[in-house]
C-alpha cells in the first residue's frame, strides 16, 4: 500500500547488448522497462529488424488462413493453459517451416475437396436432369409424336419445314432466381418460337467453393433450327445455366442415369475420405494453433522493441534507452546476464543509468484491489511525477461518499452481494473475456461495487433504512403517554420530549419512530444536509493538506507558508467555524435544559448566523432567546472573517514577490565562468553503475520545477496571472464546492423517498387482501417492485450516486492539491500486448 502513496522512482537507464541472439533473448525479461524510440525520423522500413518484423506477418498470415479453416469445419480449438515462451531463433526457423508446410497441406486438401465437390455437384445436377426430363419425354410419348412434329412457327412455309424433322432440345440446371429471367430472354431471342418445360430441384445443392446453399431449377427448351441452338446456348450461357447430355432414348438414358449413379456412390466414398482425412488434419493443427499464435505475437513484439534501439558505430552493439523503476533495476541487471548465458554470448550485456531533464513517465503498482480504484484517478488524469497519489485514500473515501447517497441496507446487501459474486467467481469470469463493454466495466471494478455495497449497509443502518422502512432493534427511545381510548379517537399526536422521551439516544442511528412521523422528512431534510455540509468540509480540508505533501516533496517549502496556511486558515475559519456552530447547537440546545435561552425552541438558524457574519449584521432575537450561541460569538465572528479576508491578498502576492525576490538574489549570486567549460563537454558516457553495491542510483529530475506543480522559471508577469487566477478560483471554489456537497443530501433523500413511492404504490397492492386473490396480487406486486427495485433503485440509482461520487472526488477534492499532468508508465508486456490483441480482434 506505501507504494500508491506517490508513483515509483523512475530512472533512464541505457542497455548495450549484442546485436544477434542476445538481444532477441534479452527483452522478453525486461517486463519492467520502457523503451524509447532512439529512431524517431527513420521510417519502419529502414530499421534493423524490418525483415524479421515481415517473416512474423507472413506467419500470422498464414495462422490466419489456418485459423479460418479450422473454424470454418467447426473444430474445437482448446484454450492455452501456460502461455508458451517466446521461440528462440532456431526455434523460429522451425516454426516458420511448419507452418508453410501445413498451409501447402490445407491448400492441397482444400483444392482437391473443391475439385471433387464439383465433380458431384456436375454428377447431381446431371442425374436430376435426367430424372426430371423423363417425366417431359413420357408426357410427350402419350401425346404423340404429332406434337413434337408440328410446326412452332404459324405460317405454312413453317409447317411444311418442320414436317420434315423431329425438334431439337437443350437440357441444363439454372439457379432459381433467375428462371423469370431467363424465360423472357428465350422468348424474345425466338420471338416465342422455344418451348420450355422446367421443374425445381426439392432439395438445395451444395455450393463447392462457398459451402453455401444454392437452389436451381432443371430445364429442357425444345426448338428447330441450328441457328436458334446457338443462341439458346448463348443465353445460357450468359445465365450461367449448366448444359448436360440427353440422350433422345429411354434406354440410354435409362443407362445414362444407372452410370451417374454409380459414379455418385464412389465419388460419395472418396469425398468421405478426404473429409475425414481433413478433419484429422486440422484437428492436430488446432491443438497448436494458440501456441503458434502467441509465439509469433511475442516474436514480432520482441522486433518492434528491437526496432527501438540503435546500433552502435561499430556496428557490433546495440544500444537502447528504456525506463525503469529504480527498484527493479537489479532484475533488469540479472536479466541482462541471463540472456547473454543463454546464447552463449562471450560479449557481457549491461546496463548503465544515465541522468535526464526529461520528464519520467508515472508508474504506481496496483493489484487486483487497488487497480479500480487507480483507474478511476487516471481517467481524470495521471498524475505527474512522483506526485501524491490519491488512489490510496480513494479506497475510503469513494465508497463511503457514495453510500452517503445510496444509504440502504437492504440495496447494499444486492450490490454487496452482486460485487462479491464477481470477486469469488474472478478467475473463472476472466477467463470467459467476454466482449460485452458493460459487462467488462462491472467486472473491472468489483472490488469498488463491493465496497460500496458493503458502506451502503453501513449508511443504511445508521438511517435505519431498508426498503424504505425501519428496523427497531434496540428499542425506540420515545414511548406514547396516551392511553387507548385517546389514540383511538385522534388521527395524530404530538409527542413533547419532556414527557415521551427517555433522554437516551437510540443506540446506533435514527430512532425507527421517525419512520412514522409526519414530519419525518422535516426532520431527514435537516439531519442529512448537516452532514453533508460537515463530511464535504472535512474532505476539502482533507485535500488542502494533502497538498504539504508534494510542497514538501518538490522542495517548494514557501508555497506552505505563502498558499497552504492561508489557504486552510481561509477554509477553517469561515466553513470548520459553520460546522463547529452545528455540533454546538446539538449539545448546547436541548428540550431538558434549565435555562431558557438553550432550549430547542430557542437554537438560531446556523444558515442564518453564518450569512448575518459574512454581511456583518444581526437580527433580533426572539422573546427570551439569545442572538448567538455563546457569549462572545459576535466579536469572534468578525475577527475570523477580517482574518479570512486577510489570508486573500496573502494567497494572491506571497508567492510572486517571494519568486521575484529569490530570482533577483540568485543573479546577484551568480558569478561568471572563468573557463571555457570541460573538454568533453558531458557526452562521455558514465561509468557503468552498479546496480547491487546499494549506492544512490541517478534519478530522473522531472522537467519544470516541482513536476508540473509550479511557475517558478516563469516571468513575474506570468507568475502573477496564474496566481490571480489560482487565489480567485480557490476563494470562490471554497463556496461553491461547499454547496456542491450538498448533493449527499438531495440524492439520499431522493433514493428514500424514491424507494417509499415504490414500497406503498406497488407493493402495498398486493398486501390489501387477505384471501387467495390476495396471494396472486402480492405474487405480480412483488414481481413488477423487485423488477422495479433492481432496475431503478440499484441500477439507476446506483449510476447516478456513482456519477456524484466522481464529481466530488474530481473537482471538489483533488482540486485542492492534484495536478494530473503526468503519462502513464507502459512497460514491454507480452500479456498486455496480447489483450490488446485480442481486444482488437
Amino acid at each position: 500500500m506505501g507504494a500508491m502513496f506517490r508513483s515509483e522512482e523512475m530512472a533512464l537507464c541505457q542497455l548495450f547488448i549484442h546485436p544477434d541472439k542476445a538481444a532477441y533473448t534479452s527483452v522478453p525479461s525486461l517486463d519492467v522497462c520502457e523503451a524509447v524510440d532512439l529512431n524517431p525520423d527513420v521510417n519502419a522500413f529502414q530499421r534493423k529488424f524490418v525483415n524479421e518484423v515481415r517473416r512474423c506477418d507472413e506467419m500470422e498470415r498464414k495462422l490466419r488462413y489456418i485459423e479460418a479453416e479450422v473454424h470454418k469445419d467447426g473444430v474445437h480449438v482448446p484454450s492455452v493453459k501456460e502461455p508458451p515462451r517466446a521461440p528462440n531463433p532456431r526455434e523460429i526457423i522451425d516454426l516458420e517451416a511448419h507452418l508453410e508446410k501445413t498451409e501447402n497441406e490445407i491448400l492441397e486438401l482444400s483444392h482437391n475437396a473443391v475439385n471433387l465437390k464439383q465433380n458431384y455437384l456436375e454428377l447431381t445436377e446431371l442425374k436430376h436432369v435426367l430424372e426430371k426430363t423423363e417425366a417431359f419425354f413420357v408426357a410427350q410419348e402419350e401425346f404423340g409424336m404429332d406434337s413434337l412434329t408440328k410446326s412452332l412457327i404459324s405460317d405454312e412455309q413453317g409447317q411444311q419445314a418442320a414436317s420434315r424433322g423431329r425438334l431439337g432440345f437443350v437440357a441444363g440446371v439454372v439457379q432459381r432466381e433467375r428462371v423469370p429471367a431467363f424465360e423472357r430472354m428465350l422468348w424474345r431471342i425466338s420471338r416465342g418460337n422455344v418451348f420450355l418445360r422446367r421443374a425445381e430441384l426439392d432439395k438445395p445443392l451444395e455450393d463447392p467453393t462457398t459451402g453455401n446453399e444454392i437452389y436451381k431449377t432443371v430445364f429442357v427448351a425444345f426448338f428447330q433450327g441450328e441457328q436458334l441452338k446457338s443462341r439458346i446456348k448463348k443465353v445460357c450461357t450468359g445465365f450461367h445455366a449448366s448444359l448436360y447430355p440427353c440422350p433422345p432414348s429411354n434406354t440410354e438414358r435409362q443407362d445414362m442415369v444407372k452410370g451417374v449413379r454409380t459414379r455418385l456412390e464412389d465419388l460419395n466414398m472418396v469425398l468421405n475420405q478426404t473429409r475425414d482425412h481433413r478433419q484429422r488434419v486440422l484437428i492436430s493443427v488446432a491443438k497448436e494453433l494458440p501456441s503458434w499464435s502467441i509465439m509469433v505475437r511475442k516474436m514480432k513484439a520482441i522486433y518492434h522493441t528491437l526496432n527501438l534501439f540503435n546500433m552502435d558505430v561499430t556496428k557490433k552493439c546495440l544500444i537502447g534507452e528504456c525506463w525503469v523503476p529504480t527498484a527493479d533495476l537489479p532484475n533488469v541487471q540479472k536479466a541482462l546476464v541471463d540472456g547473454s548465458n543463454a546464447c552463449g554470448s562471450s560479449i557481457p550485456s549491461f546496463l548503465n543509468c544515465i541522468e535526464t531533464d526529461e520528464e519520467p513517465p508515472t508508474f504506481n503498482r496496483t493489484n487486483r484491489f487497488t487497480r479500480g480504484f487507480q483507474n478511476l484517478i487516471d481517467a481524470y488524469g495521471v498524475a505527474s511525477y512522483r506526485e501524491c497519489n490519491p488512489a490510496l485514500y480513494t479506497i475510503i473515501t469513494f465508497p463511503f461518499l457514495f453510500a452517503v447517497m445510496f444509504g440502504d441496507l437492504g440495496h447494499g446487501l444486492i450490490m454487496a452481494l452482486f460485487g462479491a459474486w464477481m470477486v469469488i467467481k474472478e478467475v473463472s469470469l476472466a477467463a470467459k473475456k467476454s466482449n460485452n463493454e458493460i459487462w467488462n466495466i462491472f467486472f473491472a471494478g468489483r472490488y469498488i461495487i463491493l465496497l460500496m455495497g458493503c458502506f451502503s449497509m453501513y449508511t443504511g443502518l445508521v438511517y435505519n433504512d431498508i426498503f424504505s422502512k425501519s428496523m427497531n432493534i434496540f428499542g425506540s427511545s420515545w414511548y406514547v403517554p396516551y392511553d387507548n381510548k385517546t389514540l383511538e379517537s385522534s388521527p395524530a399526536f404530538t409527542l413533547d420530549p419532556n414527557d415521551s422521551y427517555i433522554d437516551v439516544p437510540y443506540f446506533i442511528g435514527i430512532d425507527p419512530i421517525w419512520q412514522t412521523a409526519d414530519n419525518k422528512i422535516i426532520f431527514l431534510n435537516s439531519y442529512k444536509m448537516k452532514l453533508s455540509i460537515i463530511f464535504g468540509v472535512v474532505h476539502m480540508i482533507f485535500g488542502v493538506c494533502m497538498s504539504v505533501v508534494n510542497y514538501n516533496f518538490f522542495k517548494r517549502r514557501y508555497s506552505i507558508i505563502l498558499e497552504f496556511l492561508p489557504q486552510v486558515v481561509f477554509l477553517c475559519l469561515l466553513f470548520l467555524y459553520m460546522v463547529f456552530m452545528m455540533f454546538y447547537k446539538w449539545v448546547a440546545y436541548s428540550t431538558f435544559s434549565t435555562d431558557l435561552a438553550y432550549q430547542q425552541g430557542c437554537a438560531p438558524s446556523v444558515l442564518i448566523l453564518f450569512i448575518n457574519m459574512m454581511l456583518f449584521s444581526s437580527n433580533e432575537p426572539e422573546a427570551g432567546c439569545k442572538e448567538f450561541m455563546f457569549e462572545g460569538q459576535g466579536q469572534i465572528q468578525r475577527v475570523f472573517v477580517l482574518v479570512a479576508l486577510c489570508c486573500i491578498p496573502v494567497m494572491l502576492l506571497g508567492k510572486p514577490l517571494y519568486l521575484l525576490s529569490a530570482s533577483k538574489k540568485k543573479k546577484k549570486d551568480v558569478k561568471p565562468e572563468q573557463s571555457n567549460g570541460s573538454v568533453n563537454q558531458g557526452i562521455e558516457m558514465q561509468e557503468q553503475t552498479d546496480i547491487g553495491d546499494g549506492e544512490p542510483k541517478p534519478e530522473a529530475k522531472p522537467s519544470g520545477s516541482g513536476g508540473g506543480h509550479g511557475h517558478d522559471e516563469e516571468p513575474f508577469s506570468e507568475v502573477m496571472i496564474h496566481q490571480a487566477i489560482h487565489t480567485i478560483e480557490y476563494v470562490l471554489s471554497t463556496i461553491s464546492h461547499t454547496a456542491s456537497y450538498l448533493r449527499l443530501w438531495a440524492l439520499s433523500l431522493a433514493h428514500a423517498e424514491l424507494s417509499e413511492v415504490l414500497w406503498n404504490m406497488v407493493l402495498t397492492f398486493g398486501l390489501k387482501d387477505s384471501n387467495y386473490i390476495g396471494a396472486i396480487k402480492l405474487y405480480v406486486a412483488f414481481c413488477f417492485w423487485a423488477l422495479f427495485t433492481l432496475a431503478i433503485l440499484v441500477m439507476m440509482e446506483g449510476l447516478s450516486a456513482f456519477l456524484h461520487t466522481l464529481r466530488l472526488h474530481w473537482v471538489e477534492f483533488m482540486s485542492k492539491f492534484y495536478q494530473g499532468l503526468g503519462y502513464i508508465f507502459q512497460p514491454f508486456c507480452f500479456k498486455t500486448i496480447l489483450e490488446q490483441e485480442e481486444k482488437e480482434e
